[in-house]
């Protein structure tokens, strides 16, 4: 199939997306955000480990030099990068804290760059630009008044963290399957967040509360745990799986900045179910967005990573 790689990560940016929906219903109920990651991500490694024996479990054994990279996936490329969104949103508005989680895709380039000594295209400079200008206008930065060092110094953590996630995938989906890669980082983050949270203290009740819908959907309410649910699956499993195989047939450079359509899903999203009306800039922003993700596209031939 022509253009499959692109495909997956788009549809996989509508999943994380879709995924927030549900997990801003439940914030808004004032569930802690690192117990959600925590539900999260535990859940999302039972289905996934599940699917991986049913498969063949020799696909997760691990050379004795893999485990390293691959425990550093999971806690880096998994754990830290929404960790990290999370505490720094604490601090930021999440426009703010968004644009600078996404100059991963800047980050990335460099690294291949000046590190790896890679050729970067000019034209993948030209998109990573427009796609980073286009999130600009979209978020309508220039609004958001409060900049604290902390957030800022936490949101620029998350976005290395995320091209971590990227360029560790990109590498490791050489020798590992995509299935096999995100068992084990969602796994590992799994266990680092029950070691971090104790299982004991979880609050179970917001499993089994019911919680009104929003917007287009104010008629309807939910279960918690179908809320989770939603979560994991649509918002987790699905998502990282079309990722990290959108990665492997691609590249780390052109797979991050597809990625920043991500904010344009979740700009829809909010249209279509919130009511939320997107300004004239904004518009504008979506397009510039559009037109970088092309531009990197168009370029992945000529990067060599």
């Amino acid at each position: 199939m022509k253009h499959r790689g692109e495909f997956l990560l788009i549809t996989a940016a509508m999943g994380f997306a879709l995924g927030g929906v549900a997990a801003k219903i439940l914030r808004e109920a004032d569930m802690d955000a690192f117990r959600l990651t925590q539900i999260r991500s535990t859940a999302a490694a039972v289905i996934l480990l599940t699917i991986a024996l049913i498969n063949g479990k020799r696909q997760l054994y691990a050379r004795r030099d893999e485990i390293k990279d691959l425990i550093l996936f999971g806690i880096i490329g998994v754990s830290a990068v929404t960790s990290f969104y999370f505490f720094a949103i604490k601090y930021l508005y999440v426009s703010v804290a968004l644009i600078i989680e996404f100059t991963a895709a800047i980050w990335i380039a460099l690294y291949l760059r000046f590190v790896k000594k890679k050729h970067i295209s000019p034209i993948m400079w030209v998109g990573i630009a427009c796609a980073f200008f286009g999130l600009v206008l979209v978020s309508q930065i220039w609004s958001e008044t409060s900049l604290h060092p902390i957030g800022v110094a936490v949101a620029f953590a998350d976005a290395f963290a995320l091209a971590y996630y990227f360029l560790t995938a990109d590498r490791l989906t050489q020798t590992r399957t995509p299935l096999s890669l995100m068992t084990w980082g969602i796994g590992v983050a799994a266990i680092f967040w029950a070691l971090i949270l104790p299982w004991w203290n979880f609050p179970f009740e917001y499993l089994t509360n019911t919680y009104s819908l929003e917007g287009n959907l104010s008629g309807y309410s939910a279960p918690g745990w179908a809320l989770v649910l939603w979560i994991v699956v649509i918002g987790t499993v699905i998502p990282y799986l079309l990722t990290v195989t959108g990665i492997k047939e691609l590249s780390a450079s052109t797979s991050s900045v597809i990625g920043m359509i991500e904010p344009i899903f979740a700009g829809v999203i909010a249209w279509w179910l919130l009511n939320e009306a997107f300004t004239t800039i904004q518009l504008i922003g979506c397009a510039v967005v559009l037109i970088g993700i092309y531009l990197a596209d168009k370029a992945r031939s000529q990067v060599k990573n």
